[in-house]
């Protein structure tokens, strides 16, 4: 209903489909979201958030140059890369 410009059509449709693609797609494919089998209560909230925010961190950590894939599974065979992965969120100690 709001009246747009070419340009601005673009930018907007570009727009969405860069989130669809960034976050979406790699939901989907990474972890494989639509195959999840928890459907009732608040699991499946809670597991979307544990999903963003592993994604998240595996693209925060800048020192593997592997695809998002490889370093998933570099984090679930090496303990030392997963707390590498995981020192963000650890509170610096005094």
């Amino acid at each position: 209903s709001l009246a747009l410009s070419a340009a601005s059509a673009l930018f907007v449709v570009r727009s969405h489909w860069g989130i669809e693609n960034r976050l979406h797609w790699v939901l989907d494919v990474l972890m494989q979201e639509d195959r999840a089998r928890n459907r009732t209560g608040d699991g499946p909230h809670n597991f979307s958030l544990l999903r963003q925010m592993a994604t998240n961190l595996l693209r925060y950590n800048q020192t593997n140059k592997h695809s998002l894939k490889v370093r998933r599974k570099q984090a679930a065979w090496s303990t030392d890369y997963l707390a590498e992965l995981l020192e963000p969120l650890i509170p610096l100690q005094q």
